[in-house]
């Protein structure tokens, strides 16, 4: 029963990780790019909108500043990766911690803000779980509307394009650089605003918030494309599987909880979530995979001659 009572609250949770995992997958699967920027751009999402609504500023606004300030931490790091030449995880790692800093400064030098949900009109809290679940929801579909409507255009094919082939498509006159740069700056701007609604339905920001997000973002892509791609394997399906990811991956974390496990050792099962579903398609490969008979080649014994040639 207690699990039943807890799902609302992970449902609610899931589907803002999820909504954090789809910037990972534009930064991970389309750029090619793993991107380590979004353990602290989370953070700063979060702080971003905690300190505006403590300041009185509409959520509206407070959750626009939000993404508004993700996007420039990807932007940093784009240009660090295609102006300096600095390795792309390397350059994520370093924006990292250039953002702790910064979201120390932010914060005004405090390690948490509490966001009131009384003097608040807020998105989402955990106090409402329904409503935040509705909440969520609906920003997550205008979300993925807003994807889908982009990456359609020409701007967003090139984008496609330079992660798949980045060489053809500098060949074909792409701006590489620009893309690079333009596509973390979304993927993290995403990841931002999952971190204002994050703080919100916490009911604060804490300069630790966002750690080890790069592991549940890549355990919802594992988890939600593993299925997705057995339905139908197109953008917005994908999108929709890795929302789903995200909720798995949570309502398995909250029941592992209340089965008593340690919360020390949460971290380590989300890298081992997301080690099995890496190495399961390549243990099914390597070691499962139906072995094909090898086809045996036979010659038609040559015509017999021993009574020599009839006409002759």
């Amino acid at each position: 029963m207690a699990f039943l009572y807890a799902l609302p609250g992970a449902i609610a949770e899931g589907l803002i990780w999820g909504l954090m995992a789809i910037g990972v997958y534009i930064s991970y699967k389309i750029l090619d790019i793993a991107d380590l920027t979004v353990d602290g751009s989370i953070c700063t999402g979060a702080c971003v909108c905690a300190v505006m609504l403590a300041n009185g500023s509409p959520v509206w606004l407070s959750v626009v500043v939000a993404f508004m300030a993700g996007a420039m931490t990807g932007i940093l790091t784009g240009l660090l990766h295609t102006a300096l030449g600095i390795p792309s995880i390397l350059a994520g790692i370093l924006t990292q911690l250039i953002l702790y800093s910064v979201n120390l400064s932010i914060l005004g030098s405090k390690s948490l803000i509490a966001i009131d949900p009384r003097a608040n009109t807020l998105l989402v809290h955990m106090s409402n779980n329904p409503r935040s679940i509705v909440a969520a929801g609906m920003i997550i579909v205008a979300v993925i509307i807003g994807l889908w409507l982009f990456f359609y255009t020409e701007v967003g094919l090139t984008l496609k394009s330079t992660g798949d082939n980045p060489d053809m498509s500098r060949a074909q006159g792409v701006n590489v650089k620009f893309n690079k740069v333009l596509g973390l700056a979304i993927a993290n701007g995403i990841v931002a605003l999952a971190g204002a609604l994050l703080a919100q339905y916490k009911g604060s920001a804490n300069i630790n918030d966002g750690r080890g997000a790069i592991v549940i973002g890549l355990a919802a892509i594992f988890i939600g494309l593993s299925v997705s791609m057995k339905i139908k394997p197109n953008f917005v399906v994908s999108l929709i599987g890795v929302i789903g990811g995200g909720i798995v991956y949570y309502v398995v974390y909250n029941f592992v909880v209340l089965l008593g496990l340690k919360t020390d050792y949460l971290k380590m099962l989300s890298a081992i979530i997301v080690a099995l579903f890496l190495a399961v398609p390549y243990l099914k490969n390597e070691y499962f995979k139906k072995q094909t008979p090898a086809r045996i080649q036979t010659t038609p014994p040559a015509a017999s001659n021993e009574g020599g040639d009839a006409n002759a």
